[in-house]
């Protein structure tokens, strides 16, 4: 008996946003800044905006596209975030609705029902809402009995909630329902050539349970790490309203070229540990799949972790689904197994592995079985 995920699930939404399309909103919103605070900015009490375009989104990131909950209000230089109505307390959250849709599929695809799971766990960078949990709204609208709770280790959510299923079951739980919601068209701020193309919308799910008759992804070993870090950081919180802050100042900020620099070397120290650990080679490994923030970083880990040589010859061993979806947060990895498990042959060992804010690594050794 080995304790598996048997199961994944995914849903996006159906609008998309092109480099090119967000290109032209910023261009748009840039030169309307420039051109309404002119004089501060002749004056040098302002710094001018800068444009940007398609083919440096794609050379810096590996982004050509994202999934997003609402385009019209993103594309729009006068507001630059997406247009949504609020709910009533009466209405399942945005956040609930789209974690049920991944779970339905993934239960499905893991041959569970409501009444085979103990646990739901929502692991995400950003929840909707401080309290009640949102894992508790998603739990009992697919009428799961057990407990459900909320947790957020950033990009790193979906491999820091695997250990969380892996240690629930291995105590007790029969199954645990892991879900990770990212809404990050809420959260990105669209004014910033920096970072306006970095993020994309979209939900995922996984069944974890102990089975040896299941097909699936069984976890071999699990390893976290933290470290602080200012690199990555988005200061929005409850106690903004009593600083008397800014809130639309609280948005996604982070030095790309500093967390390039100290973020590759430390996962790839860190996979490489996990693996010596284990007794397995890199070269024994089919897919690594990484945290989907920039391709340029995942081919970096890669060189790092088997080799240049053999990095170069083979490429798919990192999979990359950010050209479609762009950095989903703690959502990547999972999507990047989703899209590729059939790649992966009975006895063969796989590697998940996300990283981000925190600075925080979560770095979890599977091993394929098929019944």
């Amino acid at each position: 008996m080995g304790i598996r995920i048997t199961g994944t699930g995914l849903f996006h939404p159906q609008e998309v946003i092109t480099n090119e399309e967000l290109v032209e909103s910023l261009n748009a919103y840039v030169e309307l800044f420039n051109s309404e605070n002119a004089e501060k900015i002749e004056a040098g009490e302002l710094t001018a905006r800068r444009g940007s375009s398609a083919e440096f989104i794609e050379k810096a990131s590996g982004v050509q596209q994202r999934y997003v909950i609402e385009k019209s209000g993103v594309l729009n230089p006068e507001r630059l975030r997406p247009y949504l109505k609020e709910r009533s307390n009466d209405e399942l959250s945005i956040q609930a609705e789209w974690g049920v849709i991944a779970a339905k599929q993934a239960m499905e695809n893991a041959g569970v029902t409501a009444e085979d799971i103990d646990v739901v766990i929502l692991a995400c960078s950003n929840m909707q809402r401080a309290y009640p949990a949102v894992a508790i709204e998603i739990q009992t609208a697919l009428g799961i009995q057990g407990y459900a709770y909320d947790m957020n280790v950033a990009c790193s959510a979906a491999t820091f909630g695997l250990k969380q299923a892996y240690d629930a079951v291995k105590t007790g739980a029969r199954r645990v329902l892991l879900v990770n919601v990212e809404i990050t068209s809420g959260h990105t701020d669209y004014r910033s050539r920096d970072c306006h193309f970095i993020f994309g919308d979209v939900a995922t799910a996984s069944i974890i349970e102990e089975t040896d008759s299941k097909t699936g992804f069984e976890i071999v070993d699990t390893h976290l790490f933290t470290q602080f870090s200012n690199n990555i950081r988005n200061n929005f919180g409850f106690l903004n309203r009593s600083e008397d802050a800014i809130i639309d100042d609280k948005l996604f900020r982070q030095d790309g070229r500093k967390v390039f620099k100290e973020v590759c070397p430390l996962v790839a120290k860190i996979i490489t540990t996990q693996l010596e650990k284990n007794g397995i080679q890199p070269s024994n490994v089919k897919r690594f799949w990484l945290h989907q923030a920039n391709a340029s970083m995942n081919e970096l880990i890669l060189k790092l972790v088997v080799g240049k040589q053999i990095a170069e010859a083979d490429p798919a061993l990192v999979p990359i689904i950010l050209n479609e979806f762009a950095n989903t947060s703690s959502a990547g990895v999972i999507i990047a197994l989703h899209r590729t498990a059939d790649q992966v042959n009975d006895g063969e060992y796989g590697v998940l592995c996300s990283f981000g804010a925190g600075y925080s690594v979560g770095s979890i050794l599977v091993q394929k079985y098929v019944v």
